[in-house]
């Protein structure tokens, strides 16, 4: 009974041996505590080994999902930005062209502007010019003249001039004949308004070559004077009041 009343003891033996005829078999005993140990650990390591695997197989997998999903989008952001390259290139053809007729109109911008001045001048030019054709500074005879100064019968002052035959009467300014009339003491008399206040008679026995309401220019014939007529008797007005010619005519030089 008391033999019985032990408890058994069980030993695992561990045997390594070699594949070699001279070397001999060596016996390990391990306790089964010890055996259980080290199976346990062998299961954790290889569960381990395992979970391991596992996870670095599904973070791999999840990598290359990211991975792949990086990809598309960095592939449409490239196809976006190839496209907006393409626009931004259309955008500055546009705007090269639009520069170009930008140029253009510039040019014409520039070529009218000297165009307007040039008429601008053009027309101040003769807009001066007329305007001095219109004041009665040019001499009223062609030809060689003596002239005097006094007062005519009306008590205002005149220029007589006297003339050889052939010479002309001329308007001394551009206007417009207002009068052609008989005259007393000169035989005949031709005014003319120059349309700036000034107006201008002419007295003279010569022959009229111009007739009233007609219009004349600075230089054109107004008499021609013969043996019988060469008296030219010449006044001014301004304003309606009569002038000294002479102050006029000196003004022109």
């Amino acid at each position: 009974m008391g033999r019985n009343g032990h408890k058994r003891k069980n030993n695992h033996v561990v045997i390594v041996t070699s594949d070699a005829t001279d070397v001999r078999m060596r016996q390990f005993r391990i306790r089964p505590w010890i055996l259980q140990v080290i199976i346990i650990f062998q299961c954790i390591v290889i569960g381990a080994l395992i979970g391991f695997v596992l996870y670095e197989r599904e973070a791999w997998e999840g990598q290359q999902q990211r991975t792949d999903t990086e990809n598309g989008t960095i592939t449409a952001l490239e196809e976006e930005n190839a496209e907006l390259e393409s626009q931004v290139a259309g955008l500055n053809a546009e705007i090269g062209g639009l520069n170009a007729e930008i140029d253009g109109l510039n040019e014409k911008v520039r070529i009218l502007s000297e165009t307007v001045t040039q008429k601008a001048q053009t027309e101040s030019e003769l807009s001066e010019q007329l305007e001095k054709q219109t004041v009665p500074t040019e001499f009223p005879l062609t030809g060689k003249t003596t002239m005097e100064e006094g007062t005519g019968a009306d008590g205002a002052p005149i220029c007589v001039f006297t003339a050889a035959k052939g010479s002309m009467v001329v308007a001394t300014a551009n206007g417009s004949v207002i009068v052609v009339n008989e005259d007393p003491e000169y035989g005949n008399n031709i005014w003319v308004d120059h349309g700036n206040g000034y107006t201008t008679i002419y007295r003279c026995a010569g022959e009229v070559k111009v007739r009233q309401g007609e219009t004349v220019t600075q230089g054109a014939t107004l008499f021609v004077i013969t043996e019988e007529s060469s008296k030219l008797g010449y006044q001014m007005m301004r304003d309606g009041g009569y002038v000294d010619p002479m102050e006029v005519l000196a003004i022109s030089g």
